[in-house]
Order: C-alpha cells, then sequence, then structure tokens
C-alpha cells in the first residue's frame, strides 16, 4: 500500500478530504518533511468529489517536479507517464491515462492561457506556496477568477499547502477557506552558532572548517547551503583537494541547472560505507527530500534577481536569508533523527534577521506578468484577487518594454496584445528574449539567436571568464576548446536549450536574410533587440565605465577587452545595495551602423537648446538619440525664439538669481514693495503689491524676464541687463508714487537729518544716534501707519544702545540706566535727565 502511516500528513488526510467535499478551497499548512507532496494527491485521487478528474500539482522548480512526479509514481509502483506524469519547460512525460500532473507553476498559465476553464481538472494543489513565487501568485489568481467565472466553484477545488505560511492571510483570499494543520514529526535539531572572523558574509574557509569539524563530530549526511553555483564550485574544489579522493565521503552539488543524472545522484541516499556533503543552493531548502541528512551547514545567504524600477535594471544580489527560511534549512537536519545545524552567523545576527522573506512579486521584472495579465484581458491587476499585488510603477514599467517591443498596443485606453506580442507569449522565455528569436528568424539570424537565448537562460559556460564578451561563449558551440575553464555540463545544457529553442522557431517566417550570418559581429545587434534599454556608451575616450540608454550607469569589475569599444549592448548586470553602479557581466560590441539600418526603431530625433556650462554659452543641436544616450549630434543654426528665452529661463532658474545684476538699492526697493504687500495680506484680504520674493520671481521667470533676454547669447551678457527697470516695470501705475510715500527710503528724525532705512530685515530698522530723538515720544510708522520701525539707538561710537519699537516707553524706562552708563564713558555728550523736554542735537551738545 503507497499510504505510509508513519509520516506526519497521514493522520489528516481524512479531515483534508472531507473538508475538500464541501469547500472550494482549503489551506494545508504542515512542516518539511510531513509527506503533504506525495501523500496527499495519492489520497485525494479517488475522491468522489473529484468525479475521476484530473489533478494537477504545481511545484516551484523544475527539479522538484520532476523529482516528485517520479516519487509518486514509484510509489504507485508504476513508470512516469502512466497515472502520474509531468510538465516542465521543454519536457513532458504524460499520457492519455495520467490522472496525477506534476507541473512547474510557469506551465500552469499556458494551460490557462490554451483553456480558461481547465476542463477535465478538478483539483489545483500549489505546493510550496510559502516560496511566494511570482508564477504562484499569478496562478492562483487566475484560478479564483476561474473557479467564479467559468467553473461551479465545486467542480474545480483548489488546496494551498505550505511548510511555513501564516495561514491566515491566505484563507482570506480564498474567501475564508478551512485550514488543515499537521504538527509534523520533527527530531530535535542543535542549533550551534558561529560568527565570521571577520565583518560580512561567511568566508569559503569558514565554511569549510565547518565541514570538517562536522564529518570529524557528526554523523550521517551535511547539506550545505552556499548562495550560487560560483561559491559551490570552490568548496567543492577545496573539498576535492583536502579529502585526496577519499573514498568516505561523496561531493554532490545541487543547484536549477544541473543536468538530471547529477540531480538524482545528490537526492539519492549514498552506496554503504560511504557519507555524502551535498553543496546546494536554496532548492534544497523545502520542495526535495534529501535522504540521511544528519548535519545542516548554513551560510546564510540566497541569491535573488530583484528588480528595480527606477533603473529598469534586474541584478543578482546576494542577501541574508529570513529568520523562516533559517528555520526550514536547520529542520533538514532532524528528518530521520536528532541533528545539527551550524549557522555561520551570531545568535544576536540572527534575531536581526527579517521574519520572511519578500514575495516575488514585489521585486521581480513584471514584464512577464504584464503580458499575461493582457492576454487574459486583465486592464488593471486590482481585477484579480492577490495576496500582495503587484507594485503599480513595476506593472507600468513591465507594459512599457512590452510596448516598445512591440507585443503590447494602447487602443482607446485598453493595452491590447499584439499579433506579435501573442507570438512572443507561444515561447517559455521572457518576452526580451522571445522579442529577439521572432525578429532574429525573419533575418535569418536564428542560429545565433537561439544560441544567445540559451546561454542567458543558463548559468555562465565560462568558469572565472576573464571577458565579458559573450561571442566568446558562442564561440563554445563549435569548438569548446578554444577556451580554458569550460563549464562542459552548462554548455552541454545550452546546446540542448538552442536546439529547443530552434525547434520551436520553425513555424516561423523567413523575410530577408542577411549576407554573413556568422559574423560575430550580429551578437550586439541581436542583444540590442531583447535590450534596448540597455544599448550603452562609453564614457571618455577609454575606460570601463558606460551609459546606458535607461539613463543608469555601468561598469566592468575588472578590465576587460570589451572596453576597446564604443558601443556595447549589456546582457547581464550585477551588483548589490549601495553600489554606484551595475557590475557588467555578460555583453556584446556593437557596430553602429548595423544599428540604423536593422533597429531603427530605437532612436529619437529630438532638437534641444541647452546652456553649455564648459563655454558659457546656449547651443541649439538636432540629437539622434537612443533613450538618454547621444548618438549623434548637429548644430542648428537658427533658434526659436520663444524656446531661446525658456532655455535661458533656466540657466537662471539652475544657477539663482544671483546671476543677474543685482545692487544694494535694488534689493532694497524688493524688500520695500515686498513690506507692502506682507502689511496688506496680513490682513486676510489679497495686496494691490506684486509678489517679488526670489521664490516668485524664480517661478514666473517666463513672465517678467524672457521678453528682455533677446540679446543675451553668453554667461556675461546677463550681467548687462537693466535689471532696475525690468523690475520697476512690474509695478503698475500709480504703485511707484505710492511706494515712495508708505515705504520711503529714509526718515527724518526731529534734527531734520534725513536718516536711511534698511529694509533687509523685518520689520525695517532705522539706526539713529539717540541724541537725536531727544523730544519724540512716538516710534515712526510707515506703511500707512501699519508698521512701526525698529529703532536701533546708537552711542557716540555708533554701536546700538537700545533695540525697541517703543520710543516712549525707552524714554521712561532704560534710558536712566542708560543715561548712568553712558555719562561716565562720554562726558562731553549729552545726556539729560529729561529726554522729553531736551533739544534733540546730531552734536555731542546742543548749540547754546
Amino acid at each position: 500500500m503507497w499510504l505510509d502511516q508513519t509520516l506526519p500528513v497521514s493522520e489528516v488526510l481524512p479531515e483534508l478530504d472531507r473538508l475538500l467535499s464541501s469547500s472550494a478551497a482549503t489551506v494545508l499548512v504542515a512542516p518539511p518533511g510531513a509527506g503533504k507532496t506525495t501523500l496527499v494527491p495519492l489520497a485525494l485521487l479517488d475522491s468522489a468529489w473529484l468525479g475521476g478528474q484530473k489533478i494537477i500539482l504545481l511545484e516551484p522548480r523544475r527539479l522538484a517536479a520532476r523529482a516528485a512526479a517520479e516519487r509518486l509514481a514509484q510509489l504507485l509502483g508504476e513508470p512516469v507517464g502512466q497515472t502520474v506524469g509531468y510538465r516542465i519547460r521543454l519536457e513532458s512525460k504524460v499520457g492519455p491515462s495520467t490522472r496525477i500532473e506534476v507541473v512547474t507553476e510557469g506551465i500552469l498559465h499556458r494551460q490557462l492561457q490554451q483553456d480558461p476553464e481547465l476542463p477535465g481538472t478538478g483539483l489545483v494543489i500549489f505546493d510550496e506556496f510559502h516560496e511566494r513565487s511570482l508564477d504562484a501568485d499569478l496562478g492562483l489568481a487566475l484560478c479564483l477568477q476561474t473557479q467564479q467565472y467559468l467553473r461551479d466553484e465545486h467542480s474545480l477545488k483548489l488546496l494551498v499547502m505550505s511548510a511555513t505560511l501564516a495561514a491566515e492571510p491566505i484563507s482570506r483570499l480564498l474567501g475564508d477557506a478551512p485550514i488543515v494543520r499537521s504538527e509534523g514529526r520533527q527530531y530535535p535539531v542543535e542549533i550551534r552558532y558561529g560568527a565570521p572572523a571577520q565583518p560580512g558574509p561567511p568566508s569559503d574557509r569558514a565554511v569549510l572548517d565547518a565541514v570538517f569539524d562536522a564529518l570529524a563530530k557528526e554523523q550521517g549526511n551535511l547539506l550545505v547551503f552556499l548562495p550560487g553555483t560560483a561559491e559551490i564550485r570552490r568548496v567543492q574544489a577545496e573539498l576535492e583537494r583536502s579529502l585526496d579522493g577519499s573514498p568516505e565521503v561523496v561531493l554532490a552539488p545541487l543547484y536549477g541547472d544541473l543536468d538530471l543524472a547529477a540531480q538524482r545522484r545528490a537526492i539519492a541516499p549514498p552506496p554503504d560505507g560511504q557519507r555524502k556533503v551535498v553543496l546546494a543552493t536554496s532548492i534544497a531548502e523545502t520542495s526535495l527530500t534529501i535522504e540521511g541528512i544528519r548535519v545542516v551547514i548554513d551560510a546564510g545567504l540566497a541569491r535573488e534577481a530583484a528588480f528595480d524600477p527606477v533603473s529598469g535594471m534586474t541584478r543578482l544580489q546576494t542577501r541574508r536569508v529570513s529568520r523562516s527560511a533559517a528555520e526550514q534549512r536547520a529542520g533538514r537536519a532532524g528528518r530521520v533523527a536528532p541533528g545539527v545545524c551550524y549557522r555561520l552567523w551570531s545568535a544576536g545576527q540572527h534575531e536581526q534577521l527579517a521574519a520572511h522573506a519578500q514575495p516575488e512579486i514585489l521585486q521581480a521584472d513584471l514584464a512577464p506578468l504584464a503580458l499575461r495579465l493582457a492576454q487574459w484581458g486583465i486592464q488593471q491587476a486590482d481585477e484579480l484577487a492577490w495576496l500582495d499585488p503587484p507594485p503599480v510603477a513595476a506593472l507600468q514599467q513591465g507594459r512599457d518594454l512590452l510596448e516598445r517591443l512591440g507585443a503590447l498596443r494602447r487602443d482607446g485606453g485598453q493595452w491590447q496584445v499584439t499579433d506579435h506580442g501573442a507570438r512572443i507569449a507561444e515561447l517559455p522565455m521572457h518576452p526580451r528574449l522571445a522579442h529577439m528569436l521572432l525578429r532574429a528568424k525573419a533575418i535569418g539570424l536564428a542560429d545565433t539567436a537561439c544560441r544567445l537565448a540559451a546561454l542567458l537562460g543558463e548559468r555562465d559556460v565560462l568558469r572565472g571568464g576573464d571577458s565579458a564578451d559573450i561571442t566568446r561563449r558562442l564561440d563554445l558551440f563549435d569548438d569548446p576548446r578554444c577556451e580554458a575553464g569550460v563549464d562542459r555540463g552548462a554548455l552541454s545544457r545550452a546546446r540542448q536549450l538552442a536546439g529547443q529553442w530552434s525547434r520551436l522557431l520553425a513555424g516561423q517566417p523567413l523575410e530577408e536574410a542577411v549576407d554573413d550570418p556568422a559574423d560575430a559581429g550580429w551578437a550586439g545587434i541581436l542583444l540590442a533587440m531583447a535590450y534596448p534599454d540597455r544599448i550603452a556608451q562609453r564614457r571618455g575616450e577609454s575606460g570601463q565605465e558606460y551609459r546606458l540608454a535607461n539613463g543608469k550607469a555601468a561598469g566592468f569589475p575588472r578590465a576587460d577587452s570589451l572596453q576597446s569599444h564604443a558601443w556595447l549592448v549589456v546582457a547581464a548586470l550585477g551588483g548589490h545595495a549601495g553600489q554606484r553602479n551595475a557590475s557588467i557581466f555578460l555583453a556584446a560590441a556593437l557596430e553602429p551602423g548595423r544599428l540604423e539600418q536593422y533597429l531603427p526603431e530605437v532612436f529619437t530625433t529630438v532638437d534641444t537648446l541647452e546652456w553649455d556650462s564648459r563655454s558659457e554659452t546656449l547651443v541649439a543641436e538636432r540629437q539622434r538619440r537612443i533613450g538618454a544616450v547621444i548618438f549623434s549630434r548637429e548644430r542648428l543654426p537658427q533658434i526659436d525664439p520663444q524656446r531661446r528665452a525658456a532655455a535661458l529661463c533656466e540657466v537662471v532658474r539652475r544657477q539663482g538669481l544671483s546671476l543677474l545684476p543685482w545692487t544694494p538699492a535694488l534689493r532694497q526697493w524688493q524688500a520695500r514693495v515686498m513690506l507692502l504687500r506682507s502689511a496688506e495680506t496680513a490682513k486676510g484680504d489679497g495686496s494691490e503689491w506684486p509678489d517679488l520674493s526670489d521664490e516668485h520671481l524664480l517661478e514666473t521667470l517666463e513672465d517678467w524676464l524672457a521678453p528682455w533676454l533677446d540679446r543675451v547669447t553668453r554667461l556675461a551678457h546677463f550681467g548687462s541687463l537693466d535689471l532696475a527697470g525690468i523690475l520697476a516695470s512690474m509695478l503698475p501705475w500709480p504703485l511707484p508714487a505710492r511706494l515712495d510715500e508708505l515705504a520711503p527710503t529714509h526718515w527724518t528724525v526731529p534734527t531734520g537729518s534725513r536718516i536711511r532705512i534698511d529694509y533687509s530685515e523685518t520689520p525695517p530698522v532705522l539706526a539713529v544716534r539717540l541724541q537725536e530723538m531727544f523730544g519724540s515720544t512716538a516710534t515712526p510708522r510707515i506703511a500707512g501707519g501699519r508698521v512701526a520701525l525698529k529703532l536701533h539707538l546708537l552711542s557716540p561710537a555708533q554701536r546700538p544702545l537700545q533695540i525697541t519699537q517703543d520710543l516712549e516707553g525707552f524714554w521712561q524706562g532704560s534710558y536712566s540706566d542708560v543715561k548712568k552708563d553712558m555719562k561716565g564713558r562720554y562726558p562731553k555728550h549729552y545726556w539729560p535727565d529729561d529726554p522729553l523736554q531736551a533739544e534733540p542735537t546730531a552734536r555731542a551738545k546742543p548749540r547754546k
């Protein structure tokens, strides 16, 4: 009997069957190793509510899908392709009697696209949903809509299975679906923390030390989690040297691009008397069962593709894993017996990890999603039910790319899939690569394009290559001996993929073939078809940095032979958070002449009028651009006067009003106008006085300054403008006369002296010797009496003795203290006891 009663999930199978018979959807939460992937589909296959229909079991990865299908078939004692079959990208094993189809998540979208009703399917199981892949999120959203509009909810059931998912949010998404929990039977796992000797991620040495320590002290097989294939290859090479062919230890790498035989060796138990060390990426966290693991060594890192909507680029980034992922990894050591997990970080660092990994839909390139939604007839993402809706900016950026590739068009405000877009959607790859293949087929370059697509879809076929030049990788297809360090497995996989892509293109039309298809220079043109936004121009005559058509910068991490080319197309970029420029990992040289001939659509022509800061002159040009990159330029002899004035206004706006010939007197005039405006607006009414603040003047340059710029061609010419006259023209009659009346430049004090008023402060300042104000009780006021001047009453040395807006209060109050102090310092000056009855004087003492 295939049902293993020792597996924990077997206890909840009756309840799960009962709930699915009456519910449209159910959530199953069970830890890794509980048996949910293998037991649940078989247990439900003969349920009455299924009515003999098919079960689709979704797995997040090709390796997991194939392994699950093989295990299910083995339990039934059948070969794959009978009751149990699988479909993955470019490979399938199904037959007329297949009732359980194990498929990768992207395959489900194609099945829904071909027939949204999913006829003959009674249950869709989303396995390992906690990984929150974009394909799983989309697949669930589409299935919910199929269930709601095209199928009776009881004829198509949905089951979401997860190891660590918070079940309540997904239950609400599924219409308050019931939740079934299997507690599992996890053996205890001892956690050993070990912080690296240096800050940052653990070194290869730290990983090796942990492996040797575990081999010496612990029993069973080892599972080592590393971020990517490069780290796996380095650690494997060091282990092989250190073990020196020891027959007791078997090294087994495990990552998604491995060939099937190597994957099976990694999953299967080792021969008797041997121990296995599996070097794996995060693929081994939950979706695969690896026999006999008793020790986990976790570097705590994962390599993920993260899309940046600001730059429009996807970069591979190495990140710390989440706490939930770390728990998943540690749990691998406790499947069959008590185990040990070496964490190569400290307990304090563990508490700082994020609780859960960010869902892929929030950080992915959404161009594929945008195309699928358009095919489904979805205009707004909120028409579907999502656990996390796709970010608006990233989705729009995906649509913009598809429009540039000719896959989508706007028709009456609606996104429509073009015929070209429909052909792109038929190919199982990113729309960029599909567009490249279709365009290449039309001009007789299908073979080269298929090879390029295969290289870009798999890991690098050159181990530690010293050049980013993709044409060197293309040469390996015909002569693998032309380069050292060839990854034979990766090259074999790339050849296989290229052949599969070529067969998929067999029905596409050939329009006009190029004369020399074997020329290596076509690689750049083909990549430009896929990545028009990554056409790049070198900065300067030589160097490692390039500017991309999307406006961003990228550079080679080390000296590269491609630096001799002024134009490139960048196919693969990398980097990490905080890095100034992206790193170029794969690129091809680009011939500008061919670009003009075969991709005229990437060019735009723009007439520009810009300020040249080096010559300090205004330059008019006709530029041919590729995005943000200037391909060619020519001077324009004639300049439109309005555009010319607008460009000069922008110069002033960037450099500031100080570029204009301001004088102290003009600044005082500006302040007088603004004082009267402020005094009127303070009452709550509008003001007849114009806003002449620097902020408003900068905002309205086109209104008041532009008409006077017809003779300005150089920076120095701004200094010759009659700024006083220009600003004065902004005061309509009779405001100039009222300005002098309400905000005079000078004030006549009791001695008859005309003292200048300083309007640079608020309120304005009247600085006058104290003796000149004797006999005056009223503080001088301007603006029709609304504003009292701030008096700076000066000593004989012209220093303020008192600052006040209440002259009478000063005489009656603090004057006596000032008098006592000043009489001693300045005995020859006049310090009367009664300043209100004293004679004002501009001399030391009044005339007798």
